[in-house]
């Protein structure tokens, strides 16, 4: 299995669809807590989160550090990945350690205006 984390935090699209295929589950996760859709987000690999969105990979995961995908989309400041995922159905204020908490905590002010005009879209 290590092989799917491997490709997700690489961006190979190619081979974690084909492992994806062969039947690895979507929201498999690592001894972290941290699912394949997190890797993907936090690597900034965008064509291996929309693959995993296409899927349906749980958005609300919350890793072991109390972080979602969304989060780590706002801490690497990838507002493009924080549009995709809030598309998909990540709620920015889900766990500990949210979208919201991260942007104020590291002062990332286009983070925060972002999520501000995602939330008032809604």
């Amino acid at each position: 299995m290590e092989e799917t984390f491997d490709r997700a935090r690489s961006g190979d699209v190619t081979r974690l669809g084909e492992l994806l295929a062969m039947g690895v589950p979507v929201n498999l996760t690592n001894g972290r807590g941290d699912t394949l859709l997190m890797l993907a987000t936090y690597h900034g690999h965008t064509a291996a989160v929309e693959l995993l969105l296409g899927l349906r990979a749980d958005t609300a995961r919350v890793n072991d550090a109390g972080q979602t995908p969304v989060a780590a989309a706002v801490f690497r400041q990838r507002g493009d990945l924080v549009r995709a995922l809030v598309g998909a159905g990540a709620d920015p204020g889900h766990g500990p350690k949210n979208a919201w908490v991260i942007a104020e905590y590291f002062g990332l002010e286009e983070m925060t205006a972002l999520l501000r005009e995602l939330s008032e879209g809604t």
